[in-house]
């Protein structure tokens, strides 16, 4: 537990909730950074900054010295010409690395709900305390329907999300789960682990399965990865939950 941290809560009137609204994360992570987890550096200052105190007064036992030594940001790790051609263990070591949050923007995404030992890897997350947020279109919303239209397979974009919510139905009965339908245009699939993202632009007329992949990595607020994830939350915000 982080006394300090959650004396500095209440001093600032502030709650869990409120400092994750605040930070753009979710109230899961906020409780993990008081119970003693310590946050990202660039968490670390902007907490203290929202409340008014040094990192030193919150964090006594991570030294100045430790924050410099990160390694500088490197936000394009690698580049795939398509999402086919992302080998399997990348997929499964990406979702297996994450610590707090797992996230999922597509319009179905179906590759990886079909994939057992994917399902099994986001279940063993979400159980040991990850958020995992799973964004899928609309089966029956205007823009899934036209998506289908422009790739030329009709109805089947639409089948292929019920199909992945099959595949998911398990994996929803978890604590930390949620999926949620959104009716929005898409220009890129993401898929989150923590601060790493696989990136699969969208292109007019294409399958998703051909379009390429970037993997990206948070380093900072403001960088290239800030920007997809800002876009991820928008859409979070506006999609609705299945019953």
């Amino acid at each position: 537990m982080n006394d300090l941290l959650r004396r500095a809560l209440a001093d600032a009137d502030l709650t869990e909730s409120g400092v994750a609204a605040r930070l753009g994360v979710d109230p899961k992570t906020v409780h993990r950074w008081v119970a003693g987890r310590v946050p990202y550096p660039r968490h670390r200052a902007r907490i203290a900054s929202l409340l008014g105190r040094d990192e030193g007064e919150l964090w006594p036992h991570v030294t100045v010295r430790s924050v410099r030594i990160d390694p500088p940001a490197v936000e394009i790790l690698d580049i795939y010409p398509h999402r086919w051609a992302v080998p399997r263990p990348v997929w499964q070591q990406l979702f297996q690395r994450a610590h707090d949050e797992i996230g999922v923007l597509a319009y179905a995404g179906l590759f990886l709900a079909e994939d057992t030992g994917i399902l099994r890897v986001l279940a063993d997350r979400a159980r040991v305390g990850v958020c995992v947020r799973i964004l899928l279109g609309d089966p029956d919303g205007t823009c899934v329907a036209e998506r289908g239209s422009d790739e030329g397979v009709g109805e089947s974009m639409a089948a292929k999300i019920r199909n992945a919510l099959v595949h998911y139905r398990g994996l929803r009965a978890l604590d930390g789960v949620e999926v949620r339908l959104h009716d929005t245009v898409l220009y890129n699939s993401m898929y989150r682990a923590d601060d790493d993202l696989l990136i699969n632009p969208h292109a007019y007329g294409i399958a998703a399965s051909h379009a390429p992949v970037l993997h990206l990595r948070r380093g900072e607020d403001g960088d290239m990865a800030s920007t997809y994830l800002e876009s991820f939350e928008r859409v979070w915000a506006s999609a609705r939950p299945i019953e």
